[in-house]
């Protein structure tokens, strides 16, 4: 088998309650190293842990690719505890049998210590499980682990032995509990075999020639190197899947199989134990795993990535778009979040249904069920059979021809019915019920995945997540979704001209109109807004704003200074990065575009004049930045409307005007001054003049392209 293409790290809760929502410690982390990046999650409860390594492992497995997850439980009991609990030593027999037990809800709600005070009495004497709130502990479930005695098991595996940090797994409660850890954790990992089958195998007690392998992992084996690696202030869990995850992927492949084949078949094996400096040398390694934040960072736009072929000078509009729609992409971090955290977020990739909506055949009415195959013409009559089928609460047994049961919407069909008659078409006595046919077979039912397959496509990657997608995403079985980070937008008005809004105005100074509409149209559009705030014409000052811009975020539109002039320091500090790329875009208004890369991300250099940027953002920045956010381009859509105005155009720009539409008819702003922003705020779209000659007179169809269709 080959070697390992991605590494799970997962740092597990036995917390009874969700976690924190703000990432806490005492919680579950996840590291994923996979394609020389490290990802973090985290997640409030085992259950959305569990759908996001399931979601993670169908995305691996149908790409082909081969995973490695270790979990920082114990996988086992010491020798004997197997053979008692689940008749025979076979650790995965006991992971069996937990799961017949062990009761863990979506909110962590779970039975841990009514298991353990099950389990205990398996065995003589007290013990061997101790410790839990004073309403769980007991004589047969003692508070102190000395309160325990003639029990007869080992008090740690072998494996726990050779590591000095490693607590009993009898162990229920406060600090170092792992013992409630396996009990809730062998669970969940027996669900994964259930669901992989032969994809999945677990070390060391199964071969390990699997596309899936899972591993029991230790993270203060290397807690010395932890300390020293971690970030500042950064949550210690989540250090230690981060660093660990990525040691193991940084190992050479041969190393990784010896480790997983080392260990008991029945007590199981930590892995790494005994190659400990292996690990710390993996983990201070510094080639290119990095850590990604909360997501897999896709990799840097190209230095030239602007360029225009030699010899263009003036780009027409269409060209232009052509030019980003083509050398543009995704700059944003992929990541995992809840459904319910997951509104206007942009899809990371398809989403396929991992179960069928309706999930089984249901009625669509309250009524009576029954087979519908010999319901013919006139007074019918069935006999009503005791029970009935509700949402949530199927019937239990089968129903014979001849017979009816009382169903209520939303019921599963019970076996036996494939029909439906409204009680209101009903008369029910004696037993029985009559009513009129004919009626059609499967009458008043849905099909089970008549909405969706399980299997088929739900969700397609790009798309902005809407409420009703959150709705179909849940009910098709998705806990946790795949998305990108928001695109963070940085936006810096330029000049010293410029005073802040509300402040007082000296000579030759105006108010800074850019800054505020640029920042609101970003927040419009699902981005996340950063004001960096003015900078006068200082081009040292410039630099280092852009400097802090590229730091804080994934795009930066500026105003003003795009031009070529000596007080355009936009464009002058672009040219000395060597990344500046000069658009003179073939439009009115908003003839210069400025456009390069700082520090390696993208810069929209807008025009000065307010609504020659909003024009340039809308056509230029809006598509450009939805490609960059991962949605992809996005066509504003416009309609054939008759004018209310009349116009002469000359060839060779495209021309828009602020418009709106009043009584079926699209009327132009009465000036064309691209210093009015007044008309802005009149308008309530634009119409686009193409590139020819026109002559317009009232009543010719012009294309109307209302600020909607801009995402406004």
């Amino acid at each position: 088998m080959s070697r390992f293409d991605t590494i799970v790290v997962v740092d597990w809760s036995a917390r009874a309650a969700p976690s924190p929502a703000n990432p806490s410690k005492d919680a579950i982390w996840i590291g994923v190293a996979r394609d020389g990046q490290v990802e973090c999650f985290y997640h409030r409860t085992r259950s959305a842990a569990m759908d996001a390594m399931g979601t993670l492992f169908d995305a691996e497995l149908a790409a082909g690719r081969r995973v490695l997850a270790g979990f920082d439980f114990p996988f086992a009991y010491p020798r004997g505890f197997a053979a008692v609990v689940a008749g025979q030593a076979n650790p995965l027999a006991l992971w069996a049998e937990l799961s017949t037990l062990v009761e863990d809800a979506g909110d962590n709600a779970n039975n841990r210590f009514a298991v353990a005070l099950a389990l205990n009495r398996l065995f003589p004497g007290i013990g061997p499980f101790w410790g839990g709130p004073e309403a769980e502990t007991g004589p047969e479930l003692p508070a102190k682990g000395t309160e325990r005695h003639g029990h007869g098991l080992p008090e740690k595996r072998g494996v726990e032995l050779r590591v000095p940090r490693a607590q009993p797994c009898w162990k229920l409660f406060t600090t170092g509990s792992v013992g409630s850890q396996a009990l809730l954790g062998m669970p969940r990992l027996q669900a994964l075999r259930r669901r992989y089958g032969a994809a999945l195998s677990v070390a060391p007690f199964e071969a390990g020639d699997t596309p899936i392998v899972l591993a029991e992992v230790f993270p203060s084996l290397i807690a010395d190197v932890i300390a020293e690696l971690a970030e500042p202030d950064e949550i210690n869990d989540r250090a230690q899947v981060r660093i660990l995850a990525g040691a193991l992927a940084r190992l050479a492949p041969e190393d990784l199989t010896d480790m997983l084949e080392q260990g008991d078949r029945e007590e199981g094996w930590i892995l790494g134990v005994g190659r400990e400096d292996d690990l710390r040398a993996a983990a201070m390694q510094s080639d290119p795993l990095d850590v990604a934040g909360q997501g897999l960072q896709p990799p840097p736009l190209r230095n030239d990535c602007f360029a225009l072929p030699a010899g263009v000078d003036w780009t027409p509009v269409d060209e232009a778009l052509g030019f980003l729609q083509e050398r543009l992409a995704p700059v944003v971090a992929r990541g995992a979040v809840p459904v319910a955290e997951a509104g206007g977020r942009v899809l990371a990739e398809d989403l396929a249904a991992r179960r069928a909506n309706p999930p089984h055949p249901n009625t669509a009415v309250d009524g009576w069920g029954f087979d519908g195959a010999n319901i013919g013409a006139g007074p019918q009559t069935l006999t009503a059979v005791d029970g009935r089928a509700a949402a949530g609460r199927p019937y239990g047994g089968v129903v014979p021809p001849g017979s009816a049961v009382r169903v209520l919407t939303g019921a599963d069909l019970p076996q036996g019915v494939d029909t439906v008659v409204l009680d209101e078409d009903v008369a029910l006595g004696g037993g029985e019920i009559a009513f009129h046919g004919p009626l059609r077979r499967g009458a008043n039912t849905r099909r089970a995945g008549e909405d969706v397959a399980a299997g088929a496509l739900a969700l397609m990657a790009g798309r902005v997540l809407t409420p009703a997608d959150l709705a179909l995403a849940a009910a098709v079985g998705h806990g946790h979704i795949p998305v990108f980070n928001p695109l963070r937008v940085a936006v810096i008005s330029t000049g010293d001209e410029l005073v802040e809004a509300g402040d007082v105005a000296g000579p030759g100074q105006i108010y800074d109109a850019n800054r505020p509409m640029l920042l609101r149209l970003a927040a419009r559009w699902g981005y996340l807004p950063v004001d960096m705030g003015r900078v006068g014409d200082d081009r040292d000052a410039l630099r280092a704003t852009l400097s802090r811009a590229a730091g804080s975020a994934d795009v930066i539109l500026t105003s003003g200074g795009a031009s070529a002039g000596d007080e355009d320091h936009v464009s002058a500090l672009l040219s000395e990065a060597g990344a500046l790329q000069h658009w003179r875009i073939a439009l009115k208004p908003g003839r210069p575009l400025a456009l390069g890369l700082w520090d390696g991300v993208p810069v929209f250099g807008l025009p000065g004049n307010p609504v020659a940027a909003m024009v340039c953002a809308l056509v230029f920045a809006r598509p450009a930045m939805g490609i960059l956010s991962g949605a992809g381009w996005c066509e504003p859509q416009g309609f054939d409307l008759p004018a209310a105005f009349a116009k002469r155009k000359k060839p060779g720009r495209r021309e828009y005007l602020r418009a709106r539409v009043r009584d079926g008819r699209v009327e132009v702003f009465a000036s064309e001054g691209s210093g009015r922003i007044s008309g802005l705020s009149w308008a309530e779209g634009l119409v686009e003049l193409g590139d020819d000659a026109q002559e317009i007179t009232p009543g010719d169809p012009v294309r109307y392209i209302p600020f909607g269709s801009f995402g406004l």
